[in-house]
């Protein structure tokens, strides 16, 4: 009877309540939820799988957070400590213009000595070396640390970085939004209510975001679906989020080695729940680097119409034990869509199409 009611609410892209969720996450055949899940990406994307041509640039993994589920982050004094100049970060920019790359994307931990004027001064030397290159860059937990050490508020310190360069803002340091998991893993670390404030803020000048959830560690079910109620209801406020992105939690270097890693089922789940109850989201995505290659690629009969990108080279998730290729070619990634019978389209951050592999 309860699927009645959803396929009902489904057919007219109506939203779906706690109950719903619930019983999508926790009890629906893992068949007819990557069918609904299918359906109704197929009707919001027609069969378009999307990727960009990016590279990931991680300013320091010196950080003040020490988040108990990160691997990337380090004390100042710890040998494999690292800062990364302006000129830099240039660099990197540079060495990747050959590749065709039409995003930076520009994130890092939380130094507790860095200025937010070198934070500025990495933008507008990006901007300057790479005028035509989006970036996107820095978490709503970053910006509000940019708040905290400038004395800015957090609209002037968006505005700054805008002004800088800034283009749009990635969705990580939403973890989960309980108030429970997040004092046992990540006490430090900005609440749920004020990284959604970061958002709303970002959204009212015109900088669009994507959105996260960090999965498979000591969240419940309904951590998980108030989680993408409380996005779905924000979306509605602002229409500024493009895409979600569920990220599996790796344990590998982590404080908390002792969990097993989610199953390829329990995230195929994830991720189709998630495109369905976020009927006002136009895009999910599925961050293969943290999924793996094949996982992402069958992710796409699920409810997922995004592979993110070419990455070139990516710390975070490394440092917590992936062993997917730390970047991937764009025929690597054509061929992958195409394999599942969906449509390969190179987009920009803001899902201009660029080139439609027909």
């Amino acid at each position: 009877m309860i699927e009645k009611e959803i396929l009902a609410k489904l057919t007219d892209n109506a939203p779906l309540n706690s109950k719903e969720s619930l019983y999508l996450l926790n009890e629906c055949s893992i068949h007819v939820l990557g069918e609904m899940a299918d359906h109704m990406n197929r009707r919001k994307n027609a069969g378009k799988v999307y990727f960009n041509v990016n590279r990931h640039i991680n300013l320091t993994n010196i950080c003040t957070s020490q988040c108990a589920f990160c691997a990337f982050s380090r004390e100042k004094e710890d040998e494999d400590a690292y800062v990364m100049s302006a000129d830099e970060a240039v660099k990197n920019v540079q060495s990747s213009i050959p590749l065709g790359i039409s995003e930076v994307h520009v994130v890092s931990g939380l130094h507790p000595d860095l200025p937010f004027e070198y934070y500025v001064e990495v933008l507008e030397k990006i901007r300057q070396a790479a005028p035509g290159i989006h970036i996107q860059g820095f978490t709503a937990v970053e910006i509000l640390y940019f708040s905290k050490i400038s004395g800015h508020s957090v609209l002037k310190v968006l505005g700054i970085l805008k002004d800088a360069g800034l283009g749009s803002l990635p969705g990580g340091g939403a973890e989960i939004f309980s108030a429970r998991v997040r004092e046992e893993l990540c006490p430090k670390k900005a609440d749920a209510a004020a990284w959604m404030d970061v958002m709303r803020k970002a959204h009212s000048i015109g900088l669009k975001s994507n959105a996260t959830m960090l999965f498979g560690h000591i969240e419940t079910p309904v951590e998980i679906v108030d989680h993408l109620i409380s996005l779905r209801e924000l979306q509605e406020e602002t229409g500024g989020f493009q895409s979600f992105i569920p990220l599996p939690f790796h344990p590998k270097n982590t404080r908390m080695e002792h969990i097993h890693r989610i199953s390829g089922y329990g995230t195929l789940r994830i991720l189709a729940v998630s495109r369905i109850i976020l009927n006002n989201f136009q895009h999910i995505k599925a961050f293969w680097i943290m999924m793996g290659l094949r996982l992402a690629q069958l992710s796409l009969h699920y409810g997922v119409d995004d592979l993110d990108g070419t990455v070139v080279e990516e710390k975070i998730t490394h440092s917590a034990g992936a062993v997917t290729p730390q970047g991937i070619s764009t025929g690597e990634l054509v061929r992958l869509i195409k394999d599942m019978g969906k449509l390969p389209v190179e987009r920009d951050t803001l899902y201009n199409e660029i080139t439609v592999y027909n």
